[in-house]
């Protein structure tokens, strides 16, 4: 199953809605919410229960609607140096502290930050934004982790933890600057739920970065990759945090981008994950409207 939060035109009130190939079935009564499914013991069931109840509304067509940041009231949280490729990159970036990602990426304990507050993540179509004091911006495409109030992994969206390099690079503990702003995270467009989802060993990550209409950015990797297991980052999550509402997990990027490379106004970022769907920003900088 794989679960949208939408509206239905300027200043309607968000709905859920079940995605099935390029239509959009409304479930359920109005005011029903993505967290209620976080909280549920079986969010499949639960969605079964909703469909049963007439919503008062058609299936529409995908492309007619607008899509919504899946977040509601979750904090979002982010993991870092989880492959190798991303390893190799922070300690490029690094002017003196490329050696503590080296460690991290062996050590038992996984790097662990916080990525974001409701209000600065935006969905599909929405733009990201380019920090005003950064010169080397990346998209970082992540699967996301939508997790229970009792840390049990009920779904997955795709991610964008867009990182200021120049910034962490700098020195390690700028992380937050680099990390944290208005825009700075993209979730979305649906929650896959688990149960929905290919097995995890097999998904594939792919990342375009289209400037002035052509593809200037193309790489894919696979979660295989991952030098860590999902049931350990959240593991690590969870020790010492409640989290009542639920929270996302961003899981680390394998895709870095060349050097050379830096995220300009008017680029368009588009991130597809298997079982999930794609993604699609564009870029901007400068304070937001």
């Amino acid at each position: 199953m794989r679960i949208a939060k939408y509206a239905s035109g300027t200043g309607t009130p968000p709905r859920l809605g079940l995605v099935e190939g390029d239509r959009i079935r409304p479930i359920g009564p109005a005011g029903i919410s993505l967290t209620e499914l976080l909280h549920s013991e079986d969010p499949t069931a639960l969605v079964n229960r909703w469909l049963e109840i007439p919503s008062g509304e058609a299936e529409v067509a995908l492309d007619s609607v607008h899509l919504l940041s899946p977040v509601e009231r979750q904090e979002v949280w982010g993991a870092g140096v989880t492959y190798e490729r991303s390893k190799q990159a922070r300690q490029e970036e690094s002017e003196s502290g490329g050696s503590f990602y080296d460690l991290v990426y062996t050590a038992k304990r996984p790097e662990l930050f916080f990525k974001a507050t409701p209000n600065r993540v935006v969905g599909p179509g929405e733009p990201i934004r380019v920090r005003q004091d950064t010169k080397w911006c990346v998209p970082e495409p992540e699967l996301t982790l939508v997790l229970s109030p009792k840390l049990r992994i009920v779904g997955y969206t795709v991610g964008n933890d867009v990182s200021a390099r120049d910034i962490e690079g700098e020195n390690p503990l700028y992380l937050p600057q680099a990390k944290v702003y208005d825009a700075c995270c993209a979730l979305g467009p649906v929650v896959t739920l688990a149960p929905a989802m290919p097995p995890i060993s097999s998904v594939q990550i792919h990342l375009e970065v289209k400037r002035d209409g052509s593809p200037l950015v193309r790489e894919s990797t696979s979660l295989s990759r991952m030098a860590r297991t999902l049931d350990e980052l959240v593991d690590w999550l969870g020790r010492e945090n409640r989290y009542p509402d639920g929270v996302f997990l961003l899981t680390g990027t394998g895709i870095v981008p060349p050097d050379a490379f830096s995220l300009l106004p008017g680029d368009v970022v588009q991130i597809s994950i298997d079982g999930i769907g794609t993604l699609t920003n564009p870029v901007i900088q400068g304070p937001l409207g």
